[in-house]
């Protein structure tokens, strides 16, 4: 027989939601607007990064601005040196609105009298705090005006130049290729390509691999770093052999360095894939570094001065066989010379610890392990010099 049942008790439905009023809502929707979805220690690296570099930049004027003696012993001449390094980056009239927009902040009361119907004196009393900010408001709308349009056209620069580098290496007989960049500004004064080279004594084009790298950051740089690749690619079209190629090169840039200031350095290299033979030029450059399937280490040195310098100067060709198994590390001295909180260098012995740990990987990989590694070191340190590297293993 079985046991009587019982009707279950109803369970009584869970308690509503409680929804946050909508005003926390918007105000939830502003700040994600306002900080672009980041935290609270990542707006902090943020400001702190755009705090050295602006303190760098007004530095650096004042150091040019200030004599030795008075940046040590005179403190209100240090203060004016500095308030003139910051007004002397604006135009005339917005230095007169900035003026003036501390003026009525410093001294805010203000006031004047007058007689009335009556015949007694009335006083009015203004507070001037308020048309300080606004005059002050006005002011920061201009130069954010400014950079908006400073920006977009930074953005445009940054487009043209992703077009004129290479989106990935072409295919090398014999050679596989990675190469990648990292500029320190929107824009950057480092250049790197491999392109074939036709020859005309044989219908097999030989391919030539360039890196360079523009003394100076950004937009400077960037341009002269066009020109370098126009050269480069219009006197390549020549029947010329490289150290005719690297001479023209250099005459060219002579014309464009203002006097040797504004000089370039370059690894210009020649791969015959029927030899295997790399001709090539150091024109200035962080010698590249070649490690043999062996692991013995060669650097690639003969060349001369870096382009743009002396018209008249004449380089020397350097010559190596490329065996398999052989890596070509050419690389700029963003590279080497990154520094980390504590102002050390990355240095090419932690690039030869990985290139010797991953020299059995192929060159998109160790140039990932290379770069997650100078990732490491530098940490949040801000990065003040363009990055680019190019790997090369033969097969």
């Amino acid at each position: 027989m079985n046991p009587p049942q019982t009707e279950a008790a109803p369970i009584p439905p869970p308690p509503a939601a409680t929804r946050r009023p909508e005003f926390f809502e918007q105000l939830d929707r502003f700040w994600l607007r306002v900080t672009e979805g980041l935290e609270l220690g990542q707006l902090w690296k943020q400001f702190s990064a755009d705090a050295r570099s602006s303190y760098r930049l007004y530095h650096r004027d004042f150091q040019a601005r200030a004599p030795q003696d008075a940046r040590q012993h005179r403190f209100w001449h240090t203060a004016q040196e500095f308030v003139w390094a910051i007004l002397e980056k604006l135009t005339p009239a917005r230095r007169v609105l900035l003026l003036l927009g501390l003026l009525l902040l410093i001294f805010p009361a203000g006031g004047f009298s007058y007689h009335g119907k009556t015949g007694e004196v009335e006083v009015v009393e203004l507070d001037l705090r308020f048309w300080g900010g606004a005059v002050l408001f006005v002011l920061l709308m201009l130069e954010v005006a400014d950079r908006v349009v400073m920006k977009r056209d930074l953005e445009i620069a940054r487009d043209i130049q992703r077009w004129l580098l290479p989106a990935k290496p072409p295919l090398v007989p014999g050679l596989n290729i990675a190469f990648a960049t990292r500029p320190a500004n929107t824009v950057a004064g480092d250049f790197y390509d491999v392109f074939a080279r036709p020859q005309m004594d044989s219908t097999e084009p030989h391919f030539l691999l360039a890196v360079a790298d523009v003394a100076g950051k950004s937009i400077p740089a960037a341009l002269l770093m066009a020109t370098f690749q126009a050269s480069l690619k219009t006197l390549s079209e020549t029947s010329s052999s490289l150290p005719e190629l690297v001479t023209g090169m250099n005459r060219y840039a002579c014309t464009n360095s203002q006097s040797g200031l504004r000089f370039t350095t370059a690894f210009l290299a020649e791969f015959d894939p029927a030899t295997r033979g790399l001709a090539y030029i150091n024109a200035g450059h962080n010698p590249p570094i070649l490690r043999r399937n062996s692991g013995a280490i060669e650097r690639l040195t003969n060349g001369g001065l870096p382009l743009g310098m002396w018209a008249d100067k004449t380089y020397e060709t350097g010559n190596v066989i490329l065996q398999p198994g052989d890596w070509l590390v050419i690389f700029t001295d963003g590279v080497a010379e990154a520094e980390n909180g504590l102002k050390e260098e990355y240095g090419e012995p932690r690039m030869l610890n990985v290139l010797h740990g991953g020299a059995g990987a192929t060159p998109d990989e160790l140039l990932r392990r290379m770069m997650s590694d100078l990732e490491a070191f530098v940490g949040p340190t801000p990065q003040h010099d363009d990055i680019t590297c190019m790997l090369v293993k033969a097969a």
